[in-house]
């Protein structure tokens, strides 16, 4: 097994893969392995028509430390997770957070469509105490998520917020107690894994791709969605399913 498949996880639960990121002893701070273990594991998730959604966690004492600066020292290449942390995955993401998200740790969360966090959890973007900035997306998706003042108050004197203060926010949508964030990410996951893919990741693009968007604007990013979605396999399997009583048998397609 290679550095990258020991320091990224996956394993296929149903329709759901779930990522661990596995540095445990570091922290799971960013290296390049983990980085091109991550992008791996979404492209897997992308690409794999039987899979609709994954949940996002980290092992050990924390979901992910952010950048590991030893690494970042030695001039290691984290290049390929650039274009995951701009455009995350095509797929619902879910993260399951238990003790911190902190700096790039956060950052990766962010990429995260829905978040699970445990009750304590510390999330946050200290950057600036090291002579950094928050360079992954965070300056960028904070202000929506927890609101102009307070994202700027967190950029600006590198203070967490405790994961209850972050669901009253809007950032965490389920708040959980310790070590039950995976459980409660995976069940929240298989809710979404029980609807049909196209749909399900069509909706996900249209909600992401048309904040703050003009009608109009909504209007020509949803009709080629709909266009694919609705000539879908599962557009005819979902109303036959319907029709006859029984689960519907989701192909992807």
């Amino acid at each position: 097994m290679s550095e990258s498949d020991q320091a990224v996880l996956t394993e296929q639960r149903g329709r759901v893969l779930l990522i661990t990121l596995n540095r445990p002893k570091a922290m799971n701070a960013i290296n390049a392995a983990l980085a091109n273990g991550l992008v791996a594991a979404i492209e897997t998730l992308d690409n794999d028509d039987g899979l609709t959604a994954a949940v996002l966690t980290g092992n050990g004492r924390g979901f992910c430390a952010g950048m590991d600066l030893k690494a970042f020292a030695r001039g290691e290449d984290i290049g390929p997770l650039d274009e995951f942390i701009r455009s995350g995955a095509q797929k619902p993401l879910i993260g399951a957070i238990e003790g911190f998200a902190l700096a790039g740790g956060l950052e990766l969360a962010l990429t995260c469509d829905l978040l699970v966090a445990a009750k304590g959890v510390k999330l946050g973007i200290p950057e600036t105490r090291v002579g950094l900035f928050a360079a992954g997306g965070g300056l960028l998706r904070l202000p929506s998520r927890v609101g102009y003042s307070r994202a700027m108050e967190m950029a600006l004197t590198a203070d967490p917020i405790m994961a209850e203060e972050a669901a009253d926010l809007g950032l965490v949508a389920r708040l959980v107690e310790p070590g039950g964030a995976i459980d409660g990410a995976l069940e929240l996951a298989d809710r979404v894994a029980a609807n049909a893919p196209l749909a399900v990741a069509a909706s996900k693009q249209l909600i992401q791709a048309t904040q703050g968007a003009t009608e109009e604007e909504f209007w020509a990013v949803q009709t080629p969605l709909a266009r694919t979605v609705f000539s879908s396999s599962d557009a005819k399997e979902g109303p036959a399913a319907f029709a006859e009583k029984r689960d519907p048998n989701w192909s992807g397609t």
